[in-house]
């Protein structure tokens, strides 16, 4: 299929940049041009931003079944459109087909949960303490318009968390989505527009990350500002929307802890946790990166997971069979052996690759890293790549220690027998998302987001509603 190129969508219409910019999209699997992407400037936010209040002033006073059933009807959409849009998603961004499809399809899922939760947004009587006749209530508006910024490693699923959300609750939204990986958002929101939402609710753009933000946060027209992406880069949007006094939701950078305690089931663990951390070659927010593993059952496993990853086909995504596509840029390759050679020169044994695949691409060999010190960038450091970095352990108390010594608090892992390991580890590893004997789900039913330096609010469950909501006090007196 031809790979199409992106126009910014703005009031309801696909149009080009107003001074005519746009900006190559590169296969990550080949190295090639496949297509490119208009680059909004300001004139385009402005006319996006006008459109925005526009929209906002019309969608609140839908009912949240009249939005409901726009909102399902483009996740139909989506799932029509699934296999086309999944091998644009692939195209652009890298990872084996049927992963896109299934970011696809769970994108039409976290839509229609967040359309039925829309009904769920509630109010409340209060008696007042003096007077039967006096009214308190406690009613809840949407936000306003909002600005969400979004990466590209899962280009339609960290779009659709906010737009659910958003627009379950009456906002509108512009979207600054990743210009990696800009045709399959664009497909996502013109699931919207053929699905009938109104002109305006939904804006898309592209450009310079920095120029948009800076200048989408100031503007007076935005009330939220929602980002997933680094922590550096998301303390200094949240601080740019401190100084506006904008709400904001932070979902940041983790380096998730996995503990194997001596009791475990490592056949299970090295299933659960190889699946996660060479999904998406890595680039996942929640891949598990830092494997703490008792020593008892440390070589163990250690064997089986290089077993495992030596077993995986690395290749183009879009090919028969590939369970592992390249990296988003070659900026990775060069992060991954720097991680590598750092571990290596701190005295941890390669057991698995360390090295990049080929010349053409940006492949990169699934890697196994044994007795890797504290100090090692890659135990301090979020890889956000296919490389393991394993340490053993004697207590469960030094696991968790070392679990919580850094920053981040995202995600993590954990694997026991043992129901009092488990509660344990529920009571104290700081993060945000846990998972114990099982591989991560992510459903929408559930709270997404960290702690510390992961950041702040969730994109998942009725609590990601709330970030997109004012609650306020009414009291009516009846003279």
């Amino acid at each position: 299929m031809t790979y199409p190129d992106t126009r910014l969508f703005i009031d309801n219409m696909w149009q080009d940049a107003a001074d005519g910019r746009s900006i190559a999209v590169v296969n990550p699997a080949t190295g090639e041009e496949i297509g490119r992407v208009a680059h909004a400037g300001i004139a385009d936010l402005d006319r996006a931003l006008v459109a925005a209040q526009r929209g906002f002033e019309t969608w609140r006073d839908f009912t949240p079944a009249a939005r409901s059933k726009i909102m399902r009807k483009a996740a139909d959409l989506l799932r029509d459109r699934a296999d086309a849009i999944a091998r644009i998603l692939t195209l652009e961004q890298g990872k084996p087909l049927v992963e896109a499809k299934t970011e696809v399809m769970a994108g039409a899922d976290i839509i229609d949960w967040f359309a039925e939760e829309g009904f769920r947004v509630y109010g409340r009587i209060v008696p007042h303490r003096t007077s039967l006749s006096t009214r308190q209530m406690v009613v809840k508006d949407p936000v306003g318009p909002v600005a969400a910024f979004t990466p590209w490693n899962f280009p339609i699923n960290q779009v659709v968390r906010k737009l659910g959300a958003g627009l379950a609750t009456g906002c509108s939204m512009i979207v600054k989505a990743p210009e990696e990986t800009p045709a399959s958002p664009a497909a996502l929101v013109r699931a919207f527009q053929d699905a009938g939402l109104p002109d305006g609710v939904l804006g898309l753009v592209f450009g310079d990350p920095a120029e948009i933000s800076e200048y989408l946060i100031a503007s007076p027209i935005i009330r939220k500002i929602t980002f997933t992406g680094s922590t550096p880069v998301g303390k200094l949007l949240a601080a740019q929307a401190g100084r506006h006094m904008k709400r904001v939701s932070m979902e940041l950078g983790g380096h998730a802890p996995v503990i194997v305690c001596d009791d475990a089931d490592v056949e299970l663990a090295v299933k659960s946790v190889g699946t996660a951390k060479f999904r998406n070659a890595g680039q996942v927010c929640i891949s598990p990166t830092r494997f703490l593993v008792h020593n008892s059952v440390k070589d163990a496993f250690a064997r089986a997971l290089v077993d495992y990853a030596d077993s995986l086909q690395v290749g183009d995504g879009l090919a028969d069979g590939t369970q592992m596509g390249p990296l988003a840029n070659d900026r990775r390759l060069t992060a991954m052996a720097e991680f590598v050679q750092d571990a290596v020169d701190g005295g941890a044994g390669l057991l698995a690759g360390g090295h990049r695949i080929g010349s053409v691409g940006n492949f990169w060999q699934p890697t196994i890293l044994a007795d890797v010190p504290t100090h090692a960038r890659l135990f301090n450091d979020e890889p956000f790549g296919p490389v393991v970095g394993l340490r053993g352990f004697d207590t469960l108390e030094e696991a968790i220690a070392e679990a919580n010594r850094l920053s981040f608090g995202l995600a993590g892992y954990a694997f026991t027998r043992s129901l009092a390991h488990a509660d344990l580890l529920a009571r104290r590893v700081e993060v945000g998302m846990l998972w114990v004997n099982t591989p991560a789900m992510g459903t929408a039913e559930l709270p997404f987001g960290g702690i510390k330096d992961s950041g702040y609010g969730t994109e998942g469950g009725p609590e990601a509603l709330d970030a997109y909501l004012n609650t306020r006090a009414v009291v009516v007196a009846n003279l």
